[in-house]
């Protein structure tokens, strides 16, 4: 579900100057999972994760009155998820993996074909674990932007980083994993690929089409 930075701090605004529990209640839902995901990219803890996305939130409610001059409601939101978990993280030395839930935001319309569902499958588990596989930042830059369509301005906010770095990071995360999808589609191991160079790929301008015959040609 898309909704615009106008609408959110729209409720936002009825939060902050009129105690509007409903606009609340309807950011909570509109934001909720997509925080819980961004907090288990870095503490790999989906309980822990809810809890401290479910922490932010009522530290927001009850500091309500101060943060109307919050000018980015959604990214003040993720900051404040990346900031608990970081210190979740200082806390706990040990850190238990879960497999994030499957995504329901691509939708396939298509005759079913079990062979063919079972490639797909084959193929998002093959790219989730080329995602995880990517250096932490890179991975959890092209999941806030691939994933969850975020801009790259507001990830930098988000990271505290330049615009040019996420926007660096972001490309290098997508050749390394054009060039598991290229493998696999030809049959071959990863690892049989490490002289296939970018111009084996195409101009750059082909990154972007490689990903959506992943992501929509299936």
């Amino acid at each position: 579900m898309k909704n615009s930075k106008a609408d959110i701090s729209a409720l936002w605004y009825n939060i902050c100057t009129n105690d509007d529990l409903k606009a609340f209640e309807l950011i909570f839902h509109l934001l909720n999972t997509r925080l819980i995901r961004f907090c288990v990219f870095y503490i790999h803890n989906k309980e822990a994760a809810e809890d401290i996305v479910s922490e932010v939130f009522v530290k927001c409610w009850e500091n309500r009155k101060t943060l109307d001059q919050i000018a980015n409601p959604e990214t003040y939101l993720f900051v404040s998820v990346k900031n608990q978990s970081l210190n979740y993280i200082k806390k706990y030395s040990s850190i238990h993996l879960v497999q994030l839930e499957e995504s329901d935001e691509l939708e396939f319309i298509n005759t079913y074909d079990p062979q063919r569902e079972l490639e797909k499958k084959e193929l998002y588990f093959l790219m989730d674990k080329a995602i995880s596989s990517l250096p932490p930042q890179a991975s959890i830059i092209f999941r806030l932007i691939k994933e969850d369509g975020m801009k790259y301005k507001d990830v930098a906010e988000i990271l505290n980083i330049s615009p040019r770095t996420v926007q660096t990071q972001l490309f290098r995360a997508m050749k390394k994993l054009a060039v598991i999808l290229i493998a696999h589609r030809e049959g071959q191991k990863p690892a049989a690929k490490n002289a296939l160079s970018i111009t084996q790929l195409g101009t750059l301008g082909m990154l972007p089409i490689i990903f959506k015959i992943f992501f929509l040609n299936l």
